[in-house]
């Protein structure tokens, strides 16, 4: 088994107790509101709970240091603990939460922290005081997050907060369905391609980063590695500003320095880090975006490898990742399965030109039902500029194989446990076998020798997927059963085939009419034959 997937981590669904009672109780007092209202309401008391114990609890320190002085703002920002003002204090606002103008009191509340943390502006909710909330349920709801202890020192350090906050993310998104997609992807996702990865140090970009899940656990692997938080820089872009807010909290509350910038245009139309060039991608971008404005890029600079259809946004994608990664950088990402197939609009002539150009690492094709917001099974794509070898992010002991030439397909469609009707989850033991067997692929020693496996994983040169077309689908690779199944839906594939050959019509009557024309151009006049 590979070291970097050995650290044992709960399902994503299955809460250590108070989550799930946290959460339970939570529910009882939402009510008449939707998801994706309450949302903000819960999130936002949470995240008031954690920053006001921590800065409690360091007052309560500071004031027994008689040579300390409890109100300088620097005693507090020297160990990444937030100012919080009098009327902010969660002691302040839970002796006021059966007052009527409780609503007011965490307004001016949200305003004073924001007044005072500048990293925070326009981050916080403020909308406590409108009148479809119901305030008794608001108090009650304070009164409830106040019998956890978020923000102590022992919570911090175990990530009580992180953990319930991940929770309700979690809840949040199974609860919103289709809409949560643009917010949240599954830590058990997450964590496959953090493993995978392994981004020790340097540059981490997400230009599509959601809530900021891919860098959470980023600083987690760091951590449980040996590595220190810190030794990556973190870079993000969100087009969502709601989304945008629950990454910057997301970030605040574990103490994460983060760069990550909103605009309502997107990566694509106002890419805010033109010029980074990042060690690690990790992304989970919208599936077969058909509404990406690809009319007004047709000349960008970043289609080195063909210029992306209007009517999907996947390949755009693809070539954004790979404009922004280093010479020796690693990108992995999340797309629809049509991505390692079609040939529609050009996408075949793009996908292949990436390939051969020796771009392509690993392909994992994944079992159906992991999003909240789709049930379509998906693929992981790993690129890498470093193929040719050199030391090991995982071991610094193993020197890397040199793998140019060479594409390690994975089937893993059979893999995951059904956490209820709708949705599946990776286990631990899914992971660190994908995982593992991808870091043995590479040549690190501690993940154990590699060795093809039939119907799980192939190490395939160059000229095999050349003669399949430049087609990555696993399962035409690894000598699966269902070798001719590539996972992708019955209806997707329809409308996608369908499209092709609407395509193709399209271009019949094309050459048709230019044929007709040179005819003409010759002095022949071509007429239809009588029936």
């Amino acid at each position: 088994m590979s070291s970097v997937a050995s650290k044992k981590s709960p399902p994503n669904g299955s809460a250590l107790g108070f989550e799930a009672t946290l959460w339970s109780a939570a529910e009882k007092l939402k009510g008449n509101m939707d998801a994706g209202e309450y949302k903000h309401v819960v999130l936002g008391l949470i995240f008031l709970k954690y920053i006001s114990d921590a800065f409690e609890e360091k007052h309560a320190a500071l004031a027994k240091d008689k040579s300390a002085d409890a109100e300088d703002r620097d005693e507090y920002t020297a160990d990444n603990i937030f100012w919080v003002n009098k009327i902010a204090r969660w002691s302040y606002l839970q002796g006021r939460a059966k007052q009527p103008t409780i609503g007011k009191d965490l307004d001016d509340a949200m305003v004073a922290v924001e007044k005072d943390n500048p990293t925070l502006k326009g981050v916080l909710p403020k909308d406590y005081a409108r009148p479809a909330l119901d305030k008794h349920r608001l108090g009650e709801l304070i009164d409830l997050v106040g019998t956890i202890g978020l923000g102590d020192r022992e919570s911090r350090s175990k990530d009580v907060l992180g953990r319930v906050y991940e929770y309700f993310l979690s809840q949040f998104a199974s609860a919103e369905g289709k809409q949560s997609g643009q917010f949240y992807t599954p830590r058990h996702v997450v964590r496959l391609l953090i493993e995978m990865l392994a981004p020790y140090k340097g540059r981490v970009f997400d230009p599509c980063c959601g809530s900021g899940g891919m860098f959470v656990q980023s600083e987690k692997f760091v951590e449980a590695h040996g590595g220190r938080i810190g030794d990556i820089s973190i870079y993000g872009q969100e087009s969502n500003y709601t989304t945008w807010r629950l990454a910057m909290m997301n970030m605040a509350i574990r103490g994460i320095e983060a760069h990550i910038a909103w605009n309502e245009q997107g990566s694509f139309q106002n890419d805010a880090f033109k010029d980074l060039k990042a060690d690690y991608i990790l992304a989970n971008p919208p599936f077969n975006d058909d509404d990406w404005g690809g009319n007004r890029l047709r000349e960008d600079v970043r289609w080195k490898f063909g210029v992306p259809p209007t009517g999907n946004a996947n390949f755009a994608w693809v070539q954004h990742f790979i404009h922004h990664l280093a010479p020796t950088g690693m990108a992995g990402f999340v797309l629809a399965n049509g991505s390692m197939s079609s040939n529609q609009s050009g996408e075949g002539e793009i996908r292949k030109n990436i390939i051969e150009a020796d771009l392509v690492d690993c392909m994992v094709a994944m079992p159906g039902q992991l999003f909240y917001s789709t049930p379509i099974p998906v693929c992981l794509w790993f690129l890498s500029r470093n193929k040719s070898g050199g030391t090991s992010a995982v071991s610094l002991k193993s020197k890397l194989r040199n793998r140019q030439g060479e594409t390690l397909f994975i089937d893993a469609r059979k893999f995951g446990t059904m956490t209820d009707r709708v949705h599946r989850e990776l286990t631990d033991d899914d992971i660190a076998k994908i995982a593992g067997t991808y870091h043995a692929w590479r040549g690190d020693k501690d993940a154990g020798k590699y060795e093809n496996t039939p119907g799980f994983c192939k190490s395939t040169a160059l000229d095999e997927i050349r003669s399949h077309g430049h087609v990555l689908t696993p399962g035409r690779y690894v000598g699966a059963e269902d070798v001719e199944d590539d996972g992708e839906p019955f209806e997707e594939k329809m409308q996608r085939l369908v499209a092709e050959l609407h395509g193709q019509f399209l271009e019949s009557d094309r050459l048709e009419q230019a044929i007709k024309t040179n005819l003409k151009g010759l002095g022949y006049e071509f007429k239809q034959p009588r029936k």
